[in-house]
């Protein structure tokens, strides 16, 4: 993918102005920033899952910088190709943790879970449902995601991340390139399916996604991993790199860029391995932070 030439550098250092109580953040240079990684859910959403009506100018200024915006979300493919429709085709999308690579419907990288490995994650999840009633599961495959649990409420909470989604009698018999198996609790997942799926870690990719979902992937696989995927495709460097995000999901993503963002409202582990502090996901934070870094008016 060839990028256009980067406009000069404004001649100012860039300053985030934030809420009170988080520091600006000044910069001695403006830089040259030609990749943004972006968690979606508690980082460029907002508390009510919309994203801020700056947002969409600006993409128009970053591309004309020759800088790629890139979605890396837990959620599925579809569900971020129906959200960003409209300019779906100038973005590269980081899917499912990692897991899937897409741009203009082509795929980029994927990491896809064996079949042992799948039938031995469902058998896992199945005996957990037996001790915790209210935890589901949906199967995440390049074609569909599938839940086998005919519960409207978790059907309708599913459908959120995933915009192609099907209920099937037995998981154990898809027949799909499985990514990932999620599962979810209106509880804690941390507290009540981490425990379960913790002897995985050992072969797989364990990751406490957001409060209420757990995420088993191949082991390869996290928002890191794709995110490199797309730099080494397109020769581009950490230095070049910014990336935000908010939970566990995207501690690896943070490795990845020299400039990483988490937000205000991050998980306190991300906030460590972040290199800089953002205004929150109900501030805009994200846009406020890249106007602000890139000089952009």
């Amino acid at each position: 993918m060839p990028l256009p030439a980067v406009p000069p550098e404004p001649l100012h250092s860039p300053v985030i102005h934030t809420t009170p109580e988080i520091h600006p953040i000044n910069l001695a240079h403006v830089p040259d920033i030609r990749l943004i990684a972006c968690d979606m859910d508690g980082t460029l959403l907002d508390d009510d899952c919309a994203i801020h009506d700056d947002f969409w100018p600006l993409i128009d200024r970053l591309h004309a910088r020759g800088i790629i915006f890139c979605p890396a979300s837990g959620r599925q493919y579809y569900s971020l190709l129906e959200r960003f429709r409209p300019i779906a085709n100038e973005l590269i999308f980081i899917a499912e943790n990692g897991t899937y690579v897409m741009h203009k419907g082509i795929e980029f990288s994927s990491d896809c879970l064996t079949r042992e490995a799948v039938q031995e994650l469902i058998r896992t999840y199945r005996k957990l449902k037996l001790k915790e009633a209210d935890v589901s599961a949906v199967l995440c495959g390049k074609h569909s995601a599938y839940v086998e649990e005919n519960n409207e409420d978790f059907f309708a909470e599913a459908a959120k991340y995933y915009h192609r989604l099907e209920m099937v009698d037995d998981l154990l018999a898809i027949e799909d390139d499985i990514l990932k198996l999620a599962t979810f609790t209106p509880r804690s997942s941390e507290h009540v399916i981490y425990p379960m799926f913790a002897s995985f870690r050992n072969a797989h990719k364990v990751v406490v996604s957001g409060e209420h979902w757990l995420d088993v992937m191949a082991p390869q696989a996290n928002k890191g991993s794709g995110l490199r995927h797309i730099q080494e495709r397109l020769h581009i460097t950490r230095d070049q790199t910014m990336v935000f995000g908010d939970f566990l999901n995207d501690l690896e993503m943070m490795d990845e860029a020299t400039y990483s963002f988490a937000m205000a409202n991050a998980h306190p582990q991300l906030k460590a391995r972040a290199s800089f502090l953002s205004p929150g996901n109900a501030d805009n934070g994200v846009v406020r932070t890249i106007k602000s870094v890139l000089g952009i008016e």
